[in-house]
């Protein structure tokens, strides 16, 4: 795929978050390279009145899918945690579009899996231990115990930023993450995927990266000391790794790994 015209970069949020607070540090730095940079709000956050019952992956995905048809470059879709779950789906629906995708200590699917069945292999993950994970009675919307939010998405941040963090996250529509992908080697598999891993991070553990990554044909891995919500904490960096990919020109090697 040329890269004569710069693509636009698309940012997608992860869980308990919005599109807004998530890239508020990230996308200055990314516009003032010139890339046009749009910011994805899913739908079930920042009082949208979407009922979370009614929430699916597929939903996400086509959110996504009007945010890409109404660009007139290809994109390139950065994911943050649970947002590599929505870029690999949409990815699988348009590859044609796509230019790279980014993981930001994300979820980084094989076909069948979901969200859930890899955070259940998250042995070093401070959000699956007891009391952390707070779920409404009929189930439908999680969110993180209070005093814990600091600690699991920014165990790195200090003063006004970790105050930042705690503050942006939110209830999160639960449904929608444990539905399992259906993605394929002809589709999901053919677009180029890049990798940050968050070294110090406490909701995606640097084991589960780890094991994700070596199961995918990667591009390159860039590793961040940082913890989860590295968006703050090390925009520069973060931006820097996605100009990066943006800057692909589609015939470095991809490292060895997976099947897609």
């Amino acid at each position: 795929m040329s890269i004569a015209t710069k693509p636009t970069i698309v940012l997608l949020h992860g869980a308990f978050q919005d599109g807004v607070s998530t890239w508020r540090k990230v996308k200055p730095e990314l516009e003032a390279q010139g890339y046009n940079t749009v910011a994805v709000n899913l739908p079930g956050r920042n009082g949208d009145g979407a009922d979370p019952t009614k929430l699916s992956i597929d939903l996400y995905r086509d959110t996504v899918l009007k945010t890409i048809a109404a660009q007139t470059s290809p994109v390139v879709l950065v994911g943050h945690s649970f947002g590599g779950i929505t870029i690999s789906n949409v990815a699988e629906a348009a590859p044609e579009r796509i230019q790279a995708l980014v993981y930001l200590s994300a979820y980084l699917p094989q076909d069948g899996q979901s969200l859930m069945s890899l955070a259940q292999t998250d042995r070093d993950s401070y959000l699956g231990k007891p009391g952390n994970l707070l779920l409404t009675p009929d189930y439908s919307v999680a969110s993180i115990k209070d005093d814990r939010k600091g600690d699991i998405f920014g165990n790195d941040a200090v003063g006004d930023d970790r105050a930042a963090i705690v503050a942006s996250l939110i209830p999160e529509p639960a449904g929608p993450q444990g539905t399992p992908l259906k993605l394929s080697a002809e589709n999901f598999g053919r677009v180029p995927k890049f990798y940050i891993e968050t070294l110090a991070d406490h909701c995606v553990s640097p084991y589960l990266q780890e094991q994700m990554m070596s199961k995918t044909k990667l591009v390159k891995v860039t590793k961040l000391h940082a913890g989860h919500a590295s968006y703050i904490t090390a925009p520069k960096a973060v931006a820097a790794a996605i100009v990066e990919a943006a800057s692909y020109d589609g015939f470095t090697t991809p490292a060895a790994g997976g099947n897609l």
